[in-house]
This record gives C-alpha cells, sequence and structure tokens, in this order.
C-alpha cells in the first residue's frame, strides 16, 4: 500500500468514526500497546483487560507479527492496526472500552490509531497520547484533574489532561463511540500515583516484557490477581 493509498483509507474510515456518549456501564477496560523499532519489520502488540473501576488485571494478550509499511508519522497505525487485531482476535471475550497509546481523532486527517483502530474493530476506543500529534492547546492547570482544549483548524479535536499535580499533562481524544467528554472522565478513573493510566501503563508493562523475552505469545488469564509492579 503506498501512502497516497493510505490516505484514501484514512479519509473513508474517517466517514465512519462515531464521537457519542457512552450510554452502557464500563465493566472491562482495556488498555493497548505496540512497540517496535521503526527500522525493523517486527511488531509487538498486546492488548490488557482491566476490571472497571477497580483496575484489576484479568488477562492480557500478546502477538508477535511482521509487517512492511513504512515508517511514516501520522500512517503509524497501518504498522500497528495489524497486530493489535491478532491481539483483539486471542481475547475470549471483549472489552467494553479500550484505551489506546496514542491518539483518536487529534490527528492531521482525524484518524489516530484509536480511531482507526475502533472503526474496524467496531469497538468503542480512546486515544491517550504522551505527545501532540497535532493542534495546539493552553496549559491545564498545575493541579490534578486539570484540563484544556486541544485545538486544530478550529475544531476541538481532544484535551491537555493533568493526571498528576505538577506533571507533564497526557492528551487525551475520542476515537470511535464515545465523546470527549466521557474520555476525559474515564482517564480521570484510571489514574493513581502514575502520569500515565492504568490501562495503556499496564500495557506498556506487559508488551516490553513480552518484547524482552520474559511473557509468551497467546492469551494468558490472570483473574483475582492484582496490577502488575
Amino acid at each position: 500500500m503506498t501512502i497516497s493509498e493510505a490516505t484514501e483509507v484514512q479519509h473513508e474510515l474517517r466517514t465512519k468514526v462515531l464521537i457519542q456518549p457512552i450510554d452502557y456501564p464500563v465493566d472491562i477496560i482495556a488498555g493497548a500497546d505496540i512497540s517496535f523499532n521503526r527500522f525493523s519489520t517486527t511488531v509487538y502488540a498486546g492488548i490488557v483487560l482491566l476490571r472497571f473501576p477497580t483496575l484489576e488485571i484479568s488477562g492480557y494478550s500478546l502477538v508477535k507479527k511482521e509487517v512492511h509499511f513504512p515508517y511514516v508519522p501520522g500512517y503509524l497505525a497501518f504498522r500497528e492496526v495489524p497486530a493489535l487485531l491478532d491481539a483483539w482476535e486471542q481475547l475470549p471475550f471483549k472489552p467494553d472500552l479500550l484505551v489506546v497509546d496514542g491518539h483518536g481523532i487529534a490527528h492531521p486527517r482525524r484518524l489516530g490509531i484509536a480511531a482507526h483502530f475502533g472503526v474496524v474493530a467496531d469497538t468503542p476506543a480512546l486515544g491517550c497520547a504522551k505527545k501532540v500529534l497535532c493542534g495546539s492547546f493552553e496549559e491545564p492547570g498545575l493541579t490534578k484533574g486539570s484540563f484544556t482544549p486541544l485545538i486544530h483548524k478550529s475544531e476541538i479535536i481532544g484535551a491537555a489532561l493533568r493526571t498528576k499535580d505538577k506533571v507533564k499533562p497526557v492528551f487525551i481524544s475520542p476515537g470511535h463511540k464515545i465523546d470527549l467528554q466521557g474520555a476525559i472522565s474515564i482517564i480521570n478513573q484510571c489514574v493513581g500515583k502514575h502520569r500515565l493510566p492504568a490501562p495503556t501503563r499496564q500495557a506498556h508493562h506487559i508488551v516490553n516484557e513480552f518484547r524482552k523475552g520474559n511473557l509468551q505469545a497467546g492469551f494468558t488469564s490472570l483473574d483475582n490477581q492484582q496490577l502488575l509492579s
């Protein structure tokens, strides 16, 4: 697939994104993360399931996959989504909501990985990123829970959210079947003593352990066990 073809796919999928309030209870929330070397074709993907709102891990799904789409900023979903879909298919049951380490509609073409995956998998998803991909924002207040809008081309596409007092904000954006207010509310319920919310923080930890060879591919159940350290 060429970059031009990928752009056309993004524009098509963008028309299918639904920004709407969550009108059902969230009992299981998931976090997704990807690890790869930009010069390698090997991608490590993981999805962790957590009970909500206790944030106890229920299990995780891990996949190692070869991909051949080039590393191009703004198009990373074409490297990441295929592996995440494989991890998604391994889950014995699907979560009520997926938090992705990346952006939702806070993307130049309004189709970051959380929006891309949400549409393809037809599941509610939101993005929680550590850096801005596009748009501008004013610094939120210094206290936990403060947020300001992330704006691109006069459109509110997300929010800069302070998850701990006096630490750098994270950037929240709806991906699919959730709105910004709901996304902020969910993330606020998923943060504790760390800057990053539990779903993506735990996914990042698990994927790194997998990449180092300490965990095996496939689905592993961890029912009734506490969060990993």
